[in-house]
């Protein structure tokens, strides 16, 4: 909402408004966020927030700050609660009005439930939902799942949507994701490596993306089926982002069926990530078995499903299996049996594999051991465990029997759950349900305590969850119960039980075990810790000097037994000749003999127990001299007077970066090497400018560390030029010349010399002498164009340029044809379009005319007033782009048509203004009234004092009567002093007035010295000849205005009234306006131009006679030049 404070703004002044306003945002308690707005407004204005419930007054709770870069004004809030979730307003305010504009802050609770808006409990945000799949389409959920996911998992997501056949897609689909990467650009800098949701070996669902924000407070969003799910970056929460460095890693911990879902990442509005979490109803009939084999050998894990699947999921501890040249992932034809074969096993295949089928799992090992023949070419087959499937007896039959009794089984138990909701106890009282006696297994966990690592002092927390939320439990540490009042919280929501331990110590090292109804799960919280001070030291580089000792000592604590391992670059250390390693019950330390530089590398110390693991990671930098520097040497230049060369930094600095290189020459032939300095570290290259040409050179090149000097790079020998001059380049061609410069441009030579062209040398010749001139005295031209400027004007001149390279300066060219400096030859114009031709000036003014004009050479200029030379008392200002006429006081006698006329030898251009000088009119004299003819009333007046003075001058005559008593124009634009008004009707009384107008205006008026006041008249029939009252008389007129020609005619019957020009009828022609009111006839032209010279006539006719009158009309203002 905009509020101006003021009726009118100033030019150039504004109200304020938003130019970008601040977004709502979601965030969870106990983070920070902001709110940005852009405002713009002249003067700037002030910007200040508020909200609704409450003030915004506090520094540790709200910062306002302005950034000048991005002009942004900003509201940071800080640890945020519950209590601030509200409305906030930001208000931009200047002199002029008052601008407002509203968001909101939503804040979701610890407990990932609810959002808190207004201090009340609201539905979590929910994301703008896809539109349903219309009949004959595709579905939008695939197209979203398709613009995140790279090319290669095409195929397989839409087969998972019944699609065969994408290609035809392929077009829209790269539109859309054009589309959808502009939307990213806003927020993200740069986004890669997407990954789609995975189960990994872990048991949790991880899906994440390599993300670089533009703002690292972005907000990013977790949705699930279009509605925002609550994350934490604790692990061993729910929905968890582990974030290290610009590499995002959303978690699912114990995935269930309920988990799956359309899962979106959004970045503020942009969506980064889509994937399709699905959990099908699946278990393993047959898991894949231990496998062995030998080195080359082929290993085989296969497995058999309960419900037949496209593809599962084939993993190593880090990283999942692809179909590819080292594993081969096969399907059977019934989509129930998987095979993954591991070809030519090596001993770092060995290890753990797993198969993953929606939420279920399988793991086995494998054993890759050596050849004892050494028959590495040797090609076989290991199948799961120690033979092969056929062998264990899982033949086709046992499979598709062990299938049917698992569906049975499920079926029974559904029947069961069934029953038990309809709340029939006693059929089931006994335990017998059809699967037999004791199947009855009550409640059940659902998800199990997991092992916990956990520092001291750090909060810990252990769950579990029950088939049943009305089911009780109880927890125990080390076999012993607890309560709330050992220390810990014990907590039960619905069918999960959790246990907290808000501070963790030494002792609560422990195993926990949960039981329900006789079930039970357990679960360690005892890793080995380490000192944080010590560990804080562990972690710092140790840099030595080569041949020194380095040293590592780390104490820790922990349940015994423990064992110590310590690694270098991944390779375990084990006690040697260089390696000592001491450990004891509390400390651990590690020496490194006589350390070389191959030695450097990252130091990690892993410490376990029966509780868990933990690592430390140290680095040992190794000092030394830098090894020499890498060619082989390219030669840049190879010139008669210079050498110029280039290598390689050396392969390994010695960790210290090169300060410098040594520079060492020796002529060939002769055995003494010359020291030519050095040169900074930070340009691999090097130029000498001290050789003779055609000798032959050789350099050697150290670099110089602060470790010291390392050995040297020779040179192959290095020839340097011989004198060889480039070839003329083209004849310069004038670009363009003027009268103070002349432009040249030319074209290189098509012979170099072999060596790079340095610039140009460019002489001159003055026409009528044998002397050329260097030009460029200051140094060869480096461009193809030059501007000569010493010249003189109307000199004519060549020119010829010659190119320069290493050698030096080579022939001239030709020389180019003659030029004259001189501007270009230009016919005179006028440049201004709207130039004035009439100029009304008012006596005793100045009057001053600018006339722009464009000519070269430098015109002449002329001015005439009516055809002969302007007045002595004109002043003209003449220059090279226009010319100025000046009257300082001007008189009637002024008034003329001034001509300029602009000559130079090219042609001529001529242009007439009209100026007119004059004063207010002065009023005619008395007005006189005469009544001729019924109805009408000639006046007639005494002429205005200036009417002889002014020819434009005229007469208007208003008429008010009694009945209106408004006064109203009846007549204009009058050159004579009489005129009949018509109309005048009997009983009514009259008043004239009369004015004399010019081009200044009206004046005073002369008002008649009676009224007329007709009484009514009998009327009598007679009939007489036409004849006219009042004649035509002669007129002159100024080109340009209107003419105005009116008589008063009588006769009875009313004669027919006909105009003519020169004997030409013009009753008929439109240019000009005819009337003919009670006897007045009048002819209008609106502009008299030079064709309406002439002999002007009108002629009457009844049935009684005809008669005529005649005038001459001149038109005043034409000119010939």
């Amino acid at each position: 909402m905009i509020t101006q404070t003021v009726e009118q703004l100033p030019p150039g002044k504004s109200t304020p408004d938003f130019t970008r306003k601040p977004i709502a945002v979601t965030v969870q308690e106990g983070k920070k966020t902001f709110f940005k707005a852009m405002v713009s407004g002249e003067p700037a204005p002030t910007v200040t927030w508020g909200r609704n419930k409450g003030e915004i007054d506090d520094p540790e709770k709200y910062k306002t700050r302005y950034d000048e870069r991005a002009r942004e004004h900003i509201l940071e809030i800080i640890n945020i609660n519950p209590d601030q979730a509200d409305t906030y307003k930001c208000f931009a305010t200047n002199e002029y009005g008052k601008a407002v504009c509203t968001t909101t802050l939503n804040v979701i609770s610890q407990g990932g439930k609810k959002a808190y808006f207004n201090m009340k409990c609201v539905v979590v945000t929910r994301k703008k939902q896809l539109p349903p799949q219309k009949e004959g389409e595709i579905d939008p959920k695939l197209w979203e799942l398709l613009i995140s996911a790279p090319k290669k998992d095409y195929e397989k997501i839409c087969l998972e949507f019944g699609v065969t056949d994408f290609r035809w897609m392929l077009k829209r689909l790269n539109q859309m994701k054009k589309e959808r990467a502009d939307e990213q650009a806003k927020v993200v800098e740069q986004l890669e490596n997407v990954k789609q949701i995975e189960v990994k070996p872990n048991g949790k669902a991880e899906f994440g993306f390599d993300m670089q924000l533009w703002d690292p407070n972005s907000a990013v969003n977790l949705y699930k089926d279009g509605v925002m799910v609550p994350y934490a970056d604790d692990e061993n929460s729910k929905h968890s982002l582990r974030k290290k460095g610009t590499n995002y890693i959303f978690s699912i911990k114990d995935p269930q069926p309920e988990d799956a879902g359309f899962y979106q990442v959004d970045v503020e509005e942009a969506n980064v990530l889509t994937t399709d979490f699905r959990v099908p109803a699946v278990e393993f009939v047959d898991k894949i078995k231990d496998a062995k084999a030998v080195e080359s050998e082929d290993a085989v894990f296969q497995c058999v499903l309960s419900t037949p699947l496209n593809r599962i999921t084939w993993s190593r501890e880090d990283s999942s299996l692809e179909h590819g040249d080292k594993y081969e992932i096969t399907v059977s034809e019934d989509k129930l049996t998987h095979t993954l074969r591991v070809k030519d096993c090596e001993i770092a295949d060995k290890g753990a594999y797993y198969a993953i089928a929606g939420i279920a799992s399988s793991r086995a090992s494998l054993m890759v051991e050596e050849d004892p023949h050494g028959r590495k070419g040797r090609k076989g087959t290991k199948t799961i465990g120690h033979d092969n499937l056929s062998n264990q007896g899982l033949d086709k039959a046992k499979i598709s029997k062990e299938k049917d009794d698992l569906e049975a089984v499920n079926r029974a138990l559904a029947e069961k759950k069934a029953a038990n909701t309809l709340g029939d106890a006693k059929d089931g009282g006994d335990g017998r349900d059809g699967l037999g006696a004791g199947d009855d297994r009550g409640v059940q966990f659902v998800s199990g305590l997991s092992d916990t690592n956990a520092n001291i002092g750090e909060r810990v927390e252990m769950s579990c969850k029950l088939s049943s939320e009305t089911s009780e439990g109880h927890w125990y540490k080390n076999g012993k119960l607890l309560t709330n009042e050992d220390g810990v919280t014990i907590i039960k929501d619905g069918a999960f039980h959790r246990l907290i331990v808000d501070c963790c110590k030494k002792d609560d090292a422990a195993v926990y075990r949960f039981e329900a109804e006789g079930r039970k799960s357990e679960a360690t919280l005892n890793p080995p810790k380490m000192d944080p001070d010590a560990l804080g030291n562990f972690t710092k580089p140790v840099i030595i000097k080569a041949g020194e000792n380095a040293e590592w000592k780390l104490p820790f604590s922990g349940q015994a037994p423990m064992t110590i391992q310590w690694y270098k670059n991944d390779d375990e250390l084990l006690p040697a000749l260089n390696v000592k390693i001491e450990t004891s019950d509390s400390e651990s330390q590690l020496r490194l003999i006589k350390c070389q530089r191959k030695d450097s590398g990252e130091v990690k110390i892993k410490i376990k127990n029966e509780f868990g693991t933990t690592e430390a990671i140290s680095k040992l930098i190794v000092l030394d001299k830098p090894t020499p520097p890498q060619g082989p040497v390219d030669i840049m230049e190879s010139a008669v007077t210079s050498v110029e060369f280039k290598w390689k930094p050396p392969k390994d600095n010695g960790g210290c970066p090169i300060a410098n290189y040594i520079i060492e020459r020796q002529q060939v032939g002769r055995n003494k090497w010359t020291s030519l300095g050095e040169i900074p570290g930070n340009s691999p290259s090097f130029k000498d400018s001290d050789v003779d040409p055609g000798r032959r050179y050789c350099y050697r090149i150290r670099a110089k560390t602060a470790e010291g000097i390392s050995d040297y790079l020779q040179t192959e020998d290095i020839p340097a030029g011989v004198l060889r001059y480039p070839g003329p380049p083209a004849v310069p061609k004038v670009v363009s010349a003027f009268k103070d410069c002349i432009n040249l441009a030319w074209s290189p030579p098509c012979d170099t010399g072999g060596t790079k062209i340095v610039g140009y040398n460019l002489e001159k010749n003055k026409k009528g002498t044998n002397y050329w001139s260097l030009v460029n005295q200051k140094g060869p031209i480096t461009d193809t164009k030059y501007a000569v400027k010493d010249v003189f004007e109307g000199a004519a001149y060549e020119f010829r340029v010659s190119a320069v390279n290493l050698s030096g300066a080579g022939d001239p060219s030709i020389p180019c044809d003659t030029v004259i400096a001189r501007d270009p030859m230009i016919k005179p114009r006028f440049k201004d379009r709207n130039m004035k031709t009439f100029v009304v000036v008012k006596s005793g003014n100045t009057v001053r005319l600018n006339i722009n004009f464009e000519a070269s050479p430098m015109p002449e200029i002329f001015w005439l007033k009516d055809g002969i030379p302007v007045p002595k008392h004109v002043t003209i200002t003449n220059s090279d782009k226009g010319s100025q006429l000046l009257i300082p006081t001007s008189e009637r006698t002024d008034t003329g048509i001034y001509t300029i006329t602009v000559k130079n030898m090219v042609g001529q251009e001529s242009f007439n203004v009209e100026i007119r000088v004059t004063d207010d009119p002065k009023p005619p004299g008395p007005v006189e009234l005469e009544q001729n003819i019924p109805g009408t009333v000639t006046l007639s007046w005494t002429p205005s004092p200036d009417e002889k003075r002014d020819d434009r001058l005229h007469y208007m005559v208003s008429k008010r009567d009694s009945f209106k008593r408004t006064w109203r124009t009846v007549a204009d634009n009058l050159f004579n002093n009489k005129f009949t008004v018509v109309n005048i009707l009997p009983g009514r009384q009259y008043h004239f007035r009369v004015f004399a107008k010019n081009d200044m205006g009206l004046s005073p008026h002369s008002e008649s010295p009676f009224q007329v006041n007709r009484p009514e008249i009998k009327h009598r029939i007679f009939d007489s000849p036409p004849s006219f009252i009042v004649p035509l008389k002669r007129r002159t007129a100024p080109q340009g205005y209107e003419c105005y020609m009116s008589c008063a005619i009588k006769g009875d019957p009313a004669p027919r009234v006909t105009w003519y020009w020169n004997n030409i009828s013009l009753n008929t022609n439109t240019n000009y306006h005819i009337t003919n009111v009670c006897g007045v006839c009048s002819l209008l032209i609106l502009r008299v131009g030079p064709k309406d010279n002439g002999e002007y006539k009108v002629a009457i006719q009844n049935k009684l006679g005809t008669a005529e009158s005649s005038m001459m009309l001149n038109v005043r203002g034409i000119h010939k030049v």
